[in-house]
């Protein structure tokens, strides 16, 4: 009976995640299960895995509610820059597992272990080793490391959006006076979205009209528009 209860209490921190579109990936409520843990919320983990190379990999994971992750690496004692690298793209939930696929569809696994995550190899088993491959819940922020991005621009009635090509999500755009020129030149006479490329981040940002904190792109360096290109065009 023991048993039973702390596997049941690992699986409730995969169910504390928050909801995510692939509806086939989430664990499905058995009848007389309290849906309570289901409640959407952010949350953060933190800690330094071991690393073939260097001291360690100080890895930081953002979840946030709407489905999207960010990730922070840094190689801690490397003598070469960058140090310091961000990605980001969808989770999922298995009834055992935590997926994270990044914007190049690469996947990662992680599973529950009390209150922390644990990572698994790239199959998505425990890792055989003594070292520790634990993330501890931290209240944080997201990651500001500047990450690749490209998705759909559009600026209208002073303010912009960016919709992101790898996960389809939509976010409000930091006001950037050299976008908006950008995209203007970019566009021509027509009113519609165009193809950016650029390095940036996210940020919590208050909506100016609601004051409702919204995740927000922040644009770092590297833009580049390119009109007449689709998502699905490379």
């Amino acid at each position: 009976m023991k048993k039973v209860l702390v596997a049941l209490a690992a699986m409730g921190i995969l169910l504390a995640l928050p909801g995510c579109n692939n509806r086939s990936d989430e664990q499905v409520l058995k009848p007389g299960q309290q849906e309570t843990a289901l409640q959407p919320m952010q949350q953060s983990w933190r800690g330094v895995i071991p690393c073939a190379d260097c001291e360690g990999i100080e890895t930081s994971l953002f979840l946030a509610k709407d489905g999207t992750w960010v990730m922070n690496q840094h190689y801690q004692g490397v003598s070469h820059e960058p140090s310091s690298f961000g990605s980001y793209g969808t989770w999922a939930r298995t009834a055992e597992k935590l997926v994270l696929t990044d914007s190049q569809g690469e996947k990662s696994y992680y599973r529950a272990k009390g209150d922390k995550l644990e990572m698994l190899d790239r199959e998505g088993n425990p890792i055989d080793s003594k070292l520790n491959y634990t993330l501890e819940p931290v209240k944080s922020s997201l990651p500001v490391t500047p990450m690749a991005m490209r998705g759909m621009y559009f600026y209208m009635a002073d303010a912009a959006t960016f919709t992101d090509c790898a996960t389809g999500k939509r976010v409000a755009v930091a006001n950037n006076a050299e976008l908006e020129r950008g995209y203007a030149a970019a566009r021509g006479n027509v009113m519609k979205p165009v193809l950016l490329v650029v390095e940036a981040h996210f940020i919590q940002e208050a909506n100016p009209d609601t004051g409702e904190q919204v995740k927000t792109l922040k644009a770092d360096k590297g833009a580049k528009f390119m009109p007449g290109k689709e998502c699905s065009q490379q």
